[in-house]
This record gives structure tokens, sequence and C-alpha cells, in this order.
């Protein structure tokens, strides 16, 4: 989709700090971090949101939770934990309408679910 800033940066036509990529997902820092380690994990199929997710995507979700996992680690977060968070819908926070997964972490968070 061209209008689409993550397609852009999957395509290679848009810039990033990418630090993951394959043939289902790209990995890329986001340009506002709210933690110290804030990437985002990105299907590289435009998928709008999880309200466009159907049973077909099911392994693609999959993948992009490992995928978060490996970075978090990677940026040894596995001990002091991290956030994994998907935004749907303005009201949630969604502001690029394309499905991404959040990695966040590295500093004490202050929401709780209660």
């Amino acid at each position: 989709m061209k209008d689409c800033i993550f397609c852009r940066i999957i395509s290679g036509e848009a810039p990033a700090t990418i630090v993951f990529a394959d043939e289902f997902v790209t990995a890329f820092y986001d340009i506002h971090p709210i933690t110290p380690v804030h990437i985002l994990v990105v299907p590289n199929e435009h998928i709008e949101s999880v309200n466009e997710v159907e049973e077909k995507h099911a392994a693609l979700l999959g993948h992009m939770i490992v995928v978060a996992r490996q970075l978090a680690f990677a940026n040894g977060l596995d001990q002091r934990g991290y956030r994994l968070v998907i935004n749907t819908g303005p009201e949630a926070g969604q502001s690029v309408f394309h499905l991404h997964l959040h990695l966040i972490g590295g500093r004490r968070m202050p929401f709780r679910f209660q």
C-alpha cells in the first residue's frame, strides 16, 4: 500500500533502523520511543489491524511474538521484563493502520492492569 509508512519501510522506500527482517516480518525502532527499547514488529503483508486478522494469519501472529521474544533477549530484557502491545483502533492508540506489535522495555512501566 503506497500511502502506508510501514509498507514503505518494508519495501525500502522510507528510512528506518531495521533490526530484523525475514520473508514474513520486519522489525525496526519506533521513531517516538516511550521506553529505552521500543521496537515495532510488523508483518510484511499489509494488514490494517487485529480487526482484519483471520485464521490464516495465526502462524504469522505467532511468528511476530517469537521474533519479539528474540529481540527482547537480544536487548537484555529477558530478566528485567518487557511488554508486547498491539493497539487496535484510534481509541486504543493505533496511529499507523498497519498491524504492528510493540516491544517495549528497559525501564519500569507505571501502568498496571488491576
